[in-house]
């Protein structure tokens, strides 16, 4: 059976888990990462601008590539091509809830489709040697949920693992994550299972192992601005003691994913990328808001480093 390397991984995000905030993460105690989503469609049609969303650093490994798409060729293609970036595994989303993704056919969509489902895990399977896993949700609303069916099916045709999100499509966000729907998958396959929803401390991490059973449980949100969560839940499962970190860490930390999201993507793209993770990382701190915005005027590393000497000295070490 695969094994899945350890209990916490960040999941996928679009526009939020490029490659330098997989870095940070992995460095603070992420056991596995996933990058943002990559169109098949893109890729088969030779878009090198889907490279940077799928070239992986050794720094993050082990990470899977996700991918989207409807057409099971073109999925395989896909698989396929980007194995050139080396990645632990290739994730197939099935639950991505986004308008526009779900009108194109891939990501959640998929689960209004059974057998597509399987055909896709198959071609993908067939086409690349590395684990194939699957991403899906609870089903496309209350009144299709289906997440056993589509985790079975994803089995048969050689899935080696399957994430739950506990949400439905119609959620999207909202509400509250149903652990009960991973709890039955987790009863209904022989491949490893891994939770996502609601976990935002040790104490959610904690409920969503002993509500569904699972093998893994998968990050999100709760990670935004906050690498610090994995270290957090890796000192809680190994009974080691935890201090949260301070503003200067914060903006030290801050600053170093910055500056390496302005390394890889070039420092005007980056930085106007970076404004959400600095709001992210704001989060708790005296005059927040004000900074925020300061922060969407800000178009290289030397703006950032002026405004980080601002809220330092608004928010001193205790």
């Amino acid at each position: 059976m695969f094994e899945l390397p350890g209990k916490i991984a960040l999941a996928p995000m679009a526009g939020v888990t490029d490659r330098a905030f997989r870095e940070i993460c992995m460095e603070f105690g992420a056991d596995c990462c996933t990058t943002e989503m990559v169109s098949a469609k893109a890729v088969e049609q030779g878009n090198k601008k889907t490279d940077e969303y799928a070239r992986l650093s050794e720094k993050e490994q082990p990470a899977a590539i996700q991918i989207f798409g409807d057409d099971p060729k073109a999925m395989a293609y896909c698989a396929k091509n980007l194995m050139r970036f080396s990645p632990w595994a290739i994730d197939i989303n099935m639950g991505c809830p986004a308008p526009k993704i779900a009108a194109s056919g891939g990501g959640a969509n998929l689960m209004r489709q059974p057998k597509l489902c399987g055909e896709i895990v198959a071609a993908v399977s067939g086409a690349v040697s590395v684990p194939v896993t699957v991403k899906i949700r609870k089903g496309w609303d209350e009144t299709s949920v289906n997440a056993v069916e589509i985790a079975k099916i994803c089995e048969e045709n050689g899935a080696a693992a399957i994430t739950v999100h506990g949400r439905t499509r119609a959620q999207m966000y909202s509400g509250q994550a149903d652990y009960g729907i991973i709890r039955q998958v987790k009863e209904a396959v022989s491949i490893p299972v891994i939770g996502n929803g609601d976990v935002k401390d040790p104490q959610s991490a904690q409920r969503l192992f002993d509500e569904t059973g699972c093998d893994m449980i998968m990050v999100g949100r709760a990670a935004q601005g906050n690498p610090w969560i994995f270290r957090e839940l890796s000192a809680y499962f190994g009974a080691r003691p935890y201090a949260p970190p301070g503003p200067a860490e914060r903006m030290a930390v801050m600053r170093e994913h910055i500056a390496r999201m302005c390394a890889y993507k070039g420092e005007p793209l980056g930085m106007k990328e970076a404004r959400k993770h600095f709001a992210w990382y704001l989060r708790g701190l005296r005059s927040a808001a004000a900074f925020r915005r300061e922060a969407v005027l800000m178009s290289a590393l030397s703006d950032l480093d002026r405004l980080i000497e601002k809220v330092l000295a608004e928010n001193p070490e205790e």
